[in-house]
């Protein structure tokens, strides 16, 4: 089957285009104090640098995390398993009380975590360009935990789990 012919790239065609390539999805968490936690399930995570050990996130800009995280200046990263779709859905929609039907662990920097997620990273805001209609934070990792598991991927507006074709592991040269 032949590709359509270029065309400009709208917020909905950009939407439905990347929304093809799969990805894990994760809640980012932040705030002050308890009174005024808040998050939203991201799919846009990457990790930049091993050492020193940097994540970026790229958050809405004018949402309430988005706003947060600038005040704040930290922020946690819970990676979802598998078997997280209803918190990744709880955390996918606008307002509402965010932790109050939500297990959390609290971290060290006294922010929520998601309970039972494969990984739990809590970041400090390193730099956060404005890029198009997001903020890019780049967080420097200063506390990580990680347990094993399958996570939970996102594709073309679908919830589902990876699948291996029972290849040997690749291993990444470092």
């Amino acid at each position: 089957m032949a590709l359509p012919a270029f065309s400009s790239a709208t917020p909905t065609d950009m939407r439905r285009s990347m929304g093809r390539f799969v990805t894990g999805v994760a809640v980012v968490s932040t705030g002050t104090s308890p009174d005024d936690w808040c998050g939203m399930t991201i799919s846009s995570l990457t990790s930049i640098s091993l050492d020193p050990a940097i994540l970026m996130i790229s958050l809405t800009e004018g949402s309430r995390t988005t706003d947060m995280v600038g005040a704040a200046g930290r922020f946690t990263v819970s990676i979802l398993s598998s078997r997280q779709e209803a918190v990744a859905r709880h955390f996918a929609t606008r307002g509402g009380a965010r932790y109050e039907s939500i297990e959390y662990d609290v971290g060290e920097f006294g922010l929520p975590m998601i309970k039972d997620s494969l990984v739990q990273a809590e970041c400090v805001v390193d730099s956060a360009p404005v890029v198009g209609d997001h903020t890019v934070f780049f967080g420097r990792v200063e506390n990580l935990r990680f347990r094993e598991g399958s996570g939970l991927v996102f594709s073309s507006g679908r919830f589902g789990d990876f699948h291996d074709f029972g290849h040997d592991e690749m291993p990444w040269l470092f």
